[in-house]
């Protein structure tokens, strides 16, 4: 499909002022805007049209579940019994994120089997657990054990942590965007990427949420 540049993404309610409630789709990411601009493109939508919300990664499912969000941008496959995944959208590569002083901090990339030196976050308490065994595996392919050491508690706390100790944090490439100057993102080179899809509740779906979410699959598919 053709590039387009990006769309910029909504930052104040007055920019969807001329775009009727009932047709907003509130929609809910974490991490880096890129995905959600990413997402855009492929639905080939306009930031106006949607009223995004950045929701906490210790209890990702909360806003959606309580209806403060129609739809969210998930990463890793999602398996609760009450939502739907669409179909893979874009994918997000694998990195390790460490303290700036970290004895990994200055390779260009590494490798998982180099992480298991070190301690790894584990996950929130109400973070699905399945799910988390695909962002931190509990093992390396040759087998080696991934020492989850520190449970992660919020966004702000983990890069504290990072930059006070040897931790490592397993997550997405994307991360970087948003990262602050005292932590290093490295790429994992041998871990697949994070599967990035649209997640929203099981049963009645507001009908600018199905046309968003086809929309995007359709941009995926060319």
């Amino acid at each position: 499909m053709p590039d387009h540049p990006p769309t910029p993404l909504l930052t104040h309610p007055v920019l969807s002022a001329s775009v009727p409630r009932a047709s907003l789709v509130r929609l809910g990411h974490t991490g880096s805007a890129d995905i959600v601009t990413r997402i855009l493109r492929l639905a080939r939508r306009d930031a106006s049209t949607v009223r995004i919300t950045e929701y906490d990664i210790t209890d990702p499912f909360w806003l959606l579940r309580a209806g403060e969000l129609d739809v969210m941008v998930a990463k890793f496959g999602v398996r609760e019994p009450d939502l739907v995944s669409s179909r893979v959208l874009t994918q997000d590569a694998r990195a390790a994120v460490v303290g700036a002083h970290h004895p990994l901090a200055r390779c260009s990339s590494v490798s998982v089997e180099d992480v298991a030196d070190f301690p790894v976050l584990d996950r929130p308490d109400l973070f699905p657990a399945e799910i988390w065994d695909e962002v931190v595996p509990r093992h390396t392919p040759s087998g080696l054990p991934l020492r989850r050491a520190y449970r992660l508690t919020g966004v702000p706390e983990l890069m504290r942590l990072l930059t006070a100790s040897t931790a490592v944090h397993l997550s997405v490439l994307s991360v970087a965007d948003v990262a602050p100057p005292t932590v290093r993102v490295l790429p994992v080179h041998d871990l697949p990427p994070a599967s990035v899809t649209l997640v929203w509740r099981r049963g009645d779906v507001p009908a600018q949420v199905l046309e968003f979410v086809v929309a995007a699959e359709a941009g995926a598919a060319q």
